[in-house]
């Protein structure tokens, strides 16, 4: 298959794009194509960003026989046009720079920052009431490769760690207790971080039900989707003090529009989807395809597959 084009799809990025991954993999021949162009080749490549599933879905001509998406989600790809073929995504790459953003937002919601910080002087020195990880509990709703990633981190904090996930396998780290639904955990933990695949099983999964349930005070993230949480269910929480503060990087819709309630309640922390800006996370992120590319090339098992039926 050597010698098989690679189409690049990046939107108004596409060259940009195409040009990152000509460095990263300079003896590989990639193009970057318009979801009109022809598509050059028998057995094509398609790598992809979701910005626009129309176009991708107008680029999975007959002779795309692989497709890798270069992020971690897949909620809105045209599974629909698959057919067949295999797909593959950059799970993992930026699991360490999305745990340490959720490191800080539960640092800075136990250490009240910024609002211990002063710019005058204050009533009172040496006084404050300030919380801490040591002997909180975390709860993760999803332990794949970012919520693996924040329990790692968690432990060493001398954090209990309590998860949940679809299926019945093990924790994937020793110090991680597995428990058997959502209401559970959410009862027993100070912070919930929300890690799962955006799917249509997991839309609204943090909901007025299971709310019900959390321990009053919790403290809410969100590094998934926005559509995991149901935000009015959320609002509801907040106002009644059940939930003291939800850190969120991902919503729904996004972009917010102006004036959206999210932006003004003083309980809520929202981030423009930026928890996995790190120096390393575009390199780890194209290293994923390069290797992949190496391992199609030579026949081989690909990494991060996809299960076009589950949707992740």
């Amino acid at each position: 298959m050597t010698g098989t084009p690679v189409i690049v799809n990046g939107g108004a990025h596409g060259d940009v794009l195409a040009g990152a991954l000509r460095r990263a993999a300079p003896n590989e021949t990639f193009v970057h194509c318009g979801p009109d162009d022809p598509v050059p080749g028998d057995h094509a490549v398609l790598v992809t960003l979701l910005d626009d599933p129309d176009a991708v879905r107008r680029l999975l001509r007959p002779s795309v026989e692989w497709v890798h998406v270069l992020g971690a989600g897949v909620d809105g790809f045209p599974f629909d046009a698959l057919g067949g073929r295999r797909l593959t995504c950059s799970r993992g790459a930026a699991a360490a720079a999305i745990a340490e953003w959720v490191l800080a937002v539960m640092l800075a919601f136990e250490k009240r920052l910024p609002q211990s910080w002063v710019d005058g002087p204050p009533p009172r020195w040496n006084t404050a009431s300030l919380g801490g990880l040591s002997g909180r509990t975390l709860g993760l709703v999803g332990v794949g490769a970012i919520g693996t990633a924040v329990a790692r981190r968690a432990i060493a904090f001398d954090m209990e760690v309590l998860a949940c996930r679809r299926t019945c396998a093990p924790a994937p780290v020793e110090g991680i207790e597995m428990v058997a639904d959502l209401h559970t955990l959410l009862a027993r933990s100070d912070h919930v971080v929300v890690a799962a695949p955006a799917t249509p099983a997991t839309r609204h999964l943090v909901g007025a039900d299971t709310l019900a349930s959390c321990r009053p005070g919790l403290h809410l993230v969100n590094v998934a989707r926005g559509a995991l949480v149901d935000q009015e269910a959320l609002r509801r929480a907040l106002d009644d003090g059940r939930v003291a503060r939800a850190s969120l990087d991902t919503v729904d819709p996004e972009p917010l529009p102006p004036g959206h309630w999210l932006f003004g309640h003083d309980g809520v922390r929202v981030s423009p989807h930026v928890s996995w800006s790190a120096p390393g996370t575009m390199p780890a992120t194209l290293a994923l395809f390069v290797e992949n590319l190496r391992r199609y090339r030579a026949g081989q098992d690909l990494q991060g597959l996809v299960d076009a039926e589950a949707g992740y």
